[in-house]
């Protein structure tokens, strides 16, 4: 992937902020975010940050080679997380927004635009933004930041699968994975369940 799509914006403004989240969908844990700002006019070199793609097409050891190669060529770069009970009391689409915004707080540089994946945002600053539906397999920014909340996701999740071994979480992160579900049906939630999250499956009503 490269940086066609922020050198037009470049143009016209400064330093340019990616923004993405991990962890919306998963039944525990947290929701990630993290923000990435990158040098104006950067262009990736070498072979490893021209493979940067969205988290998700990329293997765990892709994303585990990328990681500190983005935190190196990045001037500024932030991750924050919103635990499971603030999920619970304020809802995940809420919890994304704050920890996004918790992530553009946390960086050392003040970006001029930011780049937000997905189609809804709801900023804390007086910082324009645009929305880009699937920006993580389009925007450069917006990918970094999505290897960079997803490996830090998933280290906090390997050490809670360590602290709660019943349910499996360094192999699936939390999501509703068939073996995640029948953990939950023997041993019930443990304290980093969504409890906001119902599960059909175990006749749960929403």
């Amino acid at each position: 992937m490269n940086t066609n799509y922020e050198w037009p914006l470049w143009q016209h403004t400064g330093l340019i902020c990616g923004i993405d989240e991990a962890g919306r969908g998963p039944l525990a844990g947290p929701v990630v975010a993290a923000a990435v700002l990158f040098p104006r006019w950067f262009r990736p070199e070498g072979a490893l940050l021209e493979m940067l793609d969205d988290s998700k097409k990329l293997t765990a050891n892709e994303r585990e080679l990328l990681a500190p190669a983005i935190r190196k060529a990045a001037i500024s770069w932030a991750i924050a997380a919103v635990e499971h009970d603030t999920i619970d009391s304020i809802n995940i689409l809420q919890s994304t927004m704050l920890a996004m915004n918790r992530a553009v707080e946390g960086l050392s540089i003040t970006p001029q635009l930011l780049l937000v994946d997905g189609n809804r945002f709801t900023t804390s600053r007086r910082i324009p933004f645009e929305t880009i539906v699937k920006g993580d397999s389009k925007v450069f920014s917006i990918a970094a930041a999505s290897v960079l909340a997803k490996t830090h996701r998933d280290e906090v999740m390997v050490a809670y699968g360590a602290q709660y071994p019943h349910y499996g979480f360094e192999r699936h992160a939390g999501y509703a994975t068939k073996a995640h579900i029948e953990a939950i049906r023997v041993h019930g939630r443990c304290p980093i369940h969504r409890l906001s999250f119902r599960l059909r499956q175990l006749g749960e009503k929403p």
